[in-house]
């Protein structure tokens, strides 16, 4: 797929410096330029919440928080030296600083080596951001104009309408035929693409479920600006609404999924208007089936107290998800294979999800079932208790995971104890990793394994497992874990960059995402998590002209819009952004007051 070159986009790593010479106490002045050096969240900090920065490639011993507004120093402390971490080769040092509990705007000064970009204190600090991370699915609305009242100056036609949708050979059946027409509008652009993929809707709807599920009072009242922000449904829901209500369409009537909708090649950089390919569902898949069934039954129970907004929808979702838990459990090995599929015309080369292993899918549908039913059948047929050590960080190759956290706040699981001691082992993992052998204190990076392609997501959905942990236990030691997860995403991490684009100084230009390259803008659309730093750089021999900066696997990151392998978004990436941020944001907006100490309580 041709490509094409950035539009001249311009992105300075410099911070606002203070042009005043500052004086700290009795200590010399210092130069106001800025350094990469000094890796913090460049968005900021709860007032009560543990302050940390990472500071490498420095022998300084002190450190000092400047007040931007009052030109003088807030607070000043000891860099605390630390050990070298493998995965950047960097040595870091240790900037603790919450003990400064005012609200403001400030940066970090390192003697000797500059400043750090400017961040704030404040009690909703990541609110904008949370909120921006779910309305980033509204930006990738299919079948819908994004308009500007909603949008600002990211607005833009309609793209797919997707009412002529054709057969593939792959999905014939007798009473659809390949070729014969479907229609199935609606639903979000997977990634950078603009294609619909079941099995990754699934994982990102939940996530957004089960955000709401988790923290009803605070989602009641949020408000998106999306075209559905006046009606009596919370935004978090409506937003979630739309890709379900896709996702249905794309039932057979036997209860079979839809692997995907898709045109036969991805799009070259265009706007979605712009696109006029034709486009396909594939065949039925185990995978795509279960996922939706998983979904359904959530969103069955979640939906059911919405009866006068959604007449009997709660009762249609249920219905859709026993339909699909019997085609799969009729057909529990199809599996989708691109390859085979692409022998028939026409051939199929865009994005594949294909799962090899639909046992954690089987789990996951019958356990979201049990819990909106009741019905023991369910949770017999999940045969958890004789899997309990199956459980690992979700994605959507693994999504078990998301039944056990569906588990353990439903009070009649039986053996509902072992079934959280699970949950708490998985959070315990990534807490006392950042607390006692990060070198950056981060859940991330526990092997080398974790830099791979969505490696963001990775540590995304470690904080989404250790705010569970803080749900069943309110141990400060878990949340506090997981801002520090926050913080990796949003600059304490080994490029220093925050990877969520229009949040932070030095922050994400230029993502594989096809509307924010195509749509004339110098900056792209906000609140979109990148890939992050993937090591096996798949894409080197599509980037001429371009080059990661380095191999190492907490660094192997290009902000470049050709860089699929570490730079595009994903609708899967932004879920447990949104669930982590928001959900960060309901518990401190209660626990503001409480210092999160740095310890294992």
């Amino acid at each position: 797929m041709k490509r094409k070159t950035l539009r001249g986009k311009q992105f300075s790593t410099t911070a606002v410096g203070l042009l005043a010479i500052l004086s700290l106490g009795n200590t010399t002045a210092f130069s106001q330029k800025s350094t990469d050096d000094i890796r913090l969240n460049q968005v900021g900090f709860y007032p009560g919440a543990s302050k940390v920065a990472i500071v490498v490639n420095s022998d300084a011993t002190k450190f000092f928080v400047i007040d931007e507004a009052k030109k003088d120093t807030a607070f000043k402390g000891n860099l605390k030296k630390g050990s070298k971490w493998e995965f950047s080769e960097e040595t870091a040092s240790k900037a603790d600083f919450s003990g400064l509990k005012k609200e403001g705007k400030y940066h970090l000064y390192i003697p000797g080596l500059g400043n750090s970009h400017s961040f704030e204190v404040n009690k909703k600090v990541h609110q904008d951001l949370g909120k921006a991370s779910v309305k980033a699915f509204y930006y990738q609305r299919a079948s819908t104009p994004i308009q500007k009242k909603y949008a600002g100056k990211f607005a833009r036609k309609e793209g797919h309408p997707d009412t002529v949708v054709y057969i593939h050979p792959s999905a014939q059946t007798d009473k659809r035929p390949a070729g014969s027409v479907i229609s199935s509008p609606g639903g979000w652009y997977d990634a950078g693409d603009y294609n619909k993929y079941i099995v990754n809707s699934g994982i990102s709807t939940y996530t957004l479920l089960a955000a709401y599920e988790h923290n009803p009072e605070y989602f009641d009242t949020l408000k998106l600006n999306i075209p559905e922000s006046s009606n009596k449904i919370p935004d978090i829901l409506d937003e979630a609404l739309y890709n379900i209500k896709w996702m249905l369409t794309m039932q057979d009537a036997d209860g079979g999924v839809y692997h995907k909708l898709t045109n036969p090649n991805f799009d070259g950089f265009i706007m979605p208007h712009e696109a006029d390919q034709k486009r396909y569902v594939v065949e039925k898949t185990t995978a795509a089936t279960l996922d939706f069934a998983a979904v359904m039954a959530q969103a069955a129970r979640v939906f059911n107290k919405y009866k006068k907004e959604l007449p009997k929808f709660s009762e249609k979702c249920l219905y859709a998800s026993k339909k699909a838990m019997e085609w799969a459990t009729k057909n529990p090995s199809v599996l989708y294979d691109q390859a085979k599929i692409s022998e028939k015309s026409p051939a199929i080369v865009t994005g594949a999800y294909d799962d090899k292993n639909v046992a954690d899918e089987f789990q996951w549908a019958n356990i979201e079932l049990f819990v909106s039913t009741g019905d023991p059948v369910y949770y017999q047929n999940a045969k958890v208790k004789e899997n309990l050590t199956s459980f690992n960080l979700p994605d959507w190759q693994s999504v078990n995971t998301l039944g056990l956290i569906s588990l353990c706040r439903y009070s009649k699981t039986p053996d509902l104890e072992a079934v959280k001691n699970v949950l708490l082992k998985l959070a315990d993992s990534y807490k006392n990793h950042a607390l006692n052998e990060s070198a950056f204190g981060v859940p991330m990076g526990q092997n080398k394994g974790h830099f791979t392609w969505g490696s963001n997501s990775f540590a995304a959905n470690q904080g989404v497992i250790l705010l569970q942990a803080y749900s069943l236990t309110k141990n400060h030691a878990y949340l506090n874990a997981a801002i520090s997860s926050l913080d990796y995403l949003l600059g304490r991490n080994g490029t220093g960059y925050s990877y969520v684009t229009g949040f932070g100084k030095k922050s994400t230009m230029y993502p594989h995402h096809r509307p924010s390259q195509a749509d004339g803008i110098e900056e792209p659309i906000p609140g979109f998590l990148a890939g992050g730093p993937n090591p096996q750089m798949q894409d080197q021999g599509d980037c001429p002209g371009s080059n990661y900066s380095s191999s190492l696997p907490a660094k192997a990151y290009m902000d470049h819009v050709c860089s699929y392998a570490s730079n595009e978004i994903a609708i899967n990436w932004n879920a447990p952004l949104a669930y982590l941020t928001l959900s960060i944001e309901a518990f401190m907006n209660e626990k503001s007051s409480i210092i999160l100490n740095n310890e294992n309580e």
